[in-house]
């Protein structure tokens, strides 16, 4: 009787063991579904812009520094006030170089009074050695007189153009038509020849603007700059305050080279200044048109996961499965962004619920209103 007792006491816990095991497999194999929010993807009208930081540089900037020592005299502008080529800035004493010049004026003309004496004589000279009236010495004499007569007036000219040119330099002008900034010296102040800068010069219209893309966009600028029919419109000024530059630029410039260790290549667009609204040194936003121009695949941005650099969405399958697909994104507009490739229009995509999903992961759907 004992011994059947413990054979039924046995055979039972063998049953509900294999009852309880038999529990758990159906329960793997049948994992719960993840509740998520979809959205059947349209397309939209867009205008894709790249934005990218760049300064504002003149075309043409000169600093006006002094060629010739003494003090500043005369202060001919404003700071900050528009010029035109030739016109007078600054004035350094002239008293001296006016001196100088005036000697050397001097010398010129005592130089051109000794050639013709000196001519003269040799003419003399010349006429009684036919007569061999004169030692051929002497007339040899009055040869080099007339000849040393003109080296001393060509030194003398030198001179003179010498001290026309520090003369000149005395006043300094503008080297073309711009604005000239804050004055770094006062009337009274000592300069001396290339120190200090005075100011500085830098023309107004057009304007430069310079930025800095990766390499990797060259091929895309390259086509932009090369193309005949490459229409202005394609490039904007964005201030910092997030206004609108109301005229549009020309693309002109692709620098020689890339940087070795920076990766980058600088460009540069021209843009015209009519109301003097750009500054040099101005860091602003220049706006580039892409290709996301027109009606493109747009999908929630909060929908992508990224993963080793590359781009996917959750895509739903017709037996309520999720499928990974990497996509190619393109511009991102408020929340959303534009779908280059991976997906199509009327495509049903996962919006929230990814962190849970892994592929071919089974979804309880919630249409999301985008």
């Amino acid at each position: 009787m004992k011994l059947s007792y413990k054979l039924v006491a046995f055979s039972a816990l063998i049953l509900a063991g294999f009852s309880c095991g038999q529990k758990q497999s159906e329960g793997q194999q049948a994992p719960a579904a993840v509740t998520v929010t979809t959205y059947t993807l349209v397309k939209k009208s867009v205008t894709g812009i790249d934005e990218y930081p760049a300064t504002l540089v003149p075309l043409t900037e000169v600093e006006i520094r002094p060629q010739i020592g003494g003090y500043i005299t005369n202060v001919y502008i404003k700071d900050g006030q528009e010029v035109t080529k030739g016109q007078k800035l600054y004035e350094i004493d002239r008293s001296k170089y006016s001196a100088l010049l005036q000697q050397a004026k001097a010398q010129i003309q005592s130089a051109e009074a000794n050639l013709a004496k000196s001519e003269k004589d040799y003419d003399r000279y010349k006429s009684l050695d036919a007569q061999d009236a004169i030692a051929k010495q002497t007339l040899d004499y009055a040869q080099t007189a007339v000849q040393n007569s003109k080296a001393q007036l060509s030194s003398a000219k030198a001179q003179y153009e010498s001290a026309a040119t520090d003369y000149s330099y005395s006043v300094l002008v503008a080297p073309f038509d711009g604005t000239i900034g804050i004055s770094q010296v006062r009337l009274g102040a000592q300069v001396s020849s290339g120190q200090p800068v005075l100011n500085t010069v830098s023309s107004n219209s057009p304007m430069s603007l310079n930025f800095v893309i990766n390499e990797s966009e060259i091929p895309r600028f390259n086509k932009l700059l090369n193309a005949e029919d490459n229409p202005d419109s394609l490039f904007r000024i964005k201030f910092s305050d997030g206004s609108m530059y109301p005229y549009t630029g020309k693309f002109t410039t692709i620098d020689r080279a890339v940087g070795r260790q920076s990766g980058t290549i600088d460009l540069r667009v021209d843009f015209s200044n009519p109301d003097r609204d750009l500054i040099a040194g101005m860091t602003v936003y220049i706006q580039v048109l892409n290709q996301d121009i027109g009606e493109q695949v747009i999908i929630p941005y909060r929908a992508v996961t990224e993963q080793m650099g590359e781009y996917f969405v959750y895509v739903v399958q017709a037996d309520n499965t999720v499928k990974q697909q990497n996509v190619i994104l393109g511009t991102q507009i408020g929340d959303d962004i534009v779908v280059r490739s991976g997906v199509t229009e009327d495509t049903k995509i996962v919006v929230t619920g990814i962190q849970k999903l892994r592929e071919g992961a089974l979804i309880t759907e919630q249409t999301a209103t985008k």
